[in-house]
């Protein structure tokens, strides 16, 4: 007789099947993932947006490097007016004058002409008288060299010389910055002198045709003008070696750290408002201290400098282009911030576009009463507008990089085109909207039945 089996009972080991699916931990471990990508995009793009703005004001001075002083043409058209600014005319007639007057000894002259006159048997009272004279010719030689001087100086040919003597000594020029070498503008230190040699010559030669022949023994001199001095030309000669070497790469630096930074951002539009007032602020900054660069380097003039006025104009003849850049990129950094805040979705933009808007309707309604339509171009202009919106954008954004020293005027010409061409655009889009409101009316109506009409 067999005993009846016992029911099996649960299983011993471990479950064969499949685990079960966790919990919302995945979910949980997803968003915190995504909340620390977002905090790491945000904080990479705060650090390139601030580096951006920094560099703004320091490509601007690398172009001036480059375009100003390393340029011959440049520079020439930069140093040109100075031959004709009233300062620095009175300090070139105050220098020639003194070169020339240096070599005309009245006391000598006079003792010759003395004492060839006591050989020929006159009396000595009169090579005494003579003598006497000695004083008088000095006082009359150099009003003749300073008149003479100040005629040359306020001439063309003086214009003529200066520039050839500038264009000469560009290479010298690159010198004084790197502190290799010697030209026609020489570095002593932290003083910086360009070789009026030529004009002294010139004015010997005007002097001998005008029958002041004591001057034919003016010799060559070497004779140098401060331009420019500081202590601490060192310190700016490895400022301008750290330019060169970032040459016209800094700018294209600058612009690709800007555009990864705003596009890092949660909210381009406002990032892209902010990058562009931080960087006027940075050119606004480096313009203000300009002012006080020169106020200092005018109130601590060395005692080589003869003429503050002289040496005011030649600052700001040289910082003059570099102010033109920096007011251009502020007045650019403003129109870019106010375009990106008037583009996004505001109570004020939007208000404004749909004044806009209806402004282009009104248009289109009255050129339709008048027989002006916009046809098939409206409506391919209404398909394709935000596209081609972009594209006017990007065409002047090159127009702009490919602009040879662009100035405030430029930013102000480009954007008048961009405002006209806009205005275009939304006539067209809205001749578009009129004839697909036409359309979408007719199509209502239905087509005629047999007892209408």
């Amino acid at each position: 007789m067999s005993l009846p089996s016992e029911p099996p009972g649960p299983p011993s080991g471990p479950p064969s099947g499949p685990p079960e699916p966790p919990g919302p931990a995945p979910a949980a471990e997803t968003g915190h993932r995504r909340g620390a990508g977002r905090i790491a995009a945000s904080t990479a793009s705060a650090v390139l947006i601030v580096l951006a703005c920094l560099f703004v004001p320091v490509s601007l001075l690398t172009v001036w490097v480059h375009d100003i002083v390393l340029d011959n043409d440049r520079y020439v058209s930069t140093v040109a007016p100075l031959a004709s600014d009233p300062a620095v005319e009175a300090a070139a007639v105050h220098r020639i004058t003194e070169a020339a007057g240096a070599h005309i000894d009245g006391a000598a002259v006079t003792a010759d002409l003395a004492k060839w006159l006591e050989s020929q048997g006159l009396p000595p009272r009169v090579g005494a008288a003579v003598k006497s004279l000695g004083p008088q010719l000095d006082s009359a030689a150099d009003q003749a060299v300073s008149k003479v001087a100040g005629r040359f100086v306020s001439s063309r040919a003086f214009e003529r010389v200066w520039t050839q003597a500038n264009r000469t000594a560009h290479r010298s020029v690159v010198r004084a910055l790197t502190g290799k070498g010697r030209g026609p503008v020489g570095v002593d230190g932290g003083t910086v002198t360009l070789d009026v040699g030529a004009a002294v010559e010139t004015v010997k030669q005007d002097l001998v045709k005008a029958g002041l022949s004591p001057a034919e023994k003016i010799p060559d001199v070497d004779e140098q003008m401060v331009l420019f001095q500081s202590d601490r030309l060192k310190e700016i000669r490895g400022a301008v070696r750290l330019l060169d070497l970032a040459g016209n790469w800094l700018p294209v630096l600058t612009v690709l750290l800007a555009t990864a930074g705003v596009l890092l951002a949660r909210r381009r539009r406002r990032a892209l408002v902010v990058t562009a007032l931080c960087a006027a602020a940075a050119c606004l900054l480096v313009a203000v201290a300009l002012v006080f660069v020169r106020r200092s380097y005018l109130d601590h003039l060395p005692e080589q400098v003869q003429s503050p006025a002289a040496a005011a104009a030649i600052f700001d003849t040289l910082v003059r282009f570099l102010r033109v850049s920096l007011r251009t990129a502020m007045v650019l950094g403003v129109v870019v911030a106010l375009g990106a805040y008037l583009s996004g979705a505001g109570r004020l933009p939007t208000a404004l576009r749909g004044r806009s808007e209806r402004a282009a309707d009104s248009t289109v309604r009255w050129g339709a009463a008048h027989g002006v339509r916009t046809g098939s171009a409206g409506s391919w202009v209404l398909a394709r507008r935000r596209a081609l919106t972009v594209g006017v954008l990007l065409v002047l954004a090159l127009v702009f990089a490919l602009w040879n020293h662009p100035t405030v005027l430029t930013v102000l010409l480009l954007v008048l085109v961009l405002l006209a061409v806009l205005a275009v655009l939304a006539l067209l889009a809205a001749g578009g909207r009129a004839a697909g409101a036409a359309g979408a009316a007719g199509a209502a109506k239905g087509p005629a039945g047999p007892g209408d009409g």
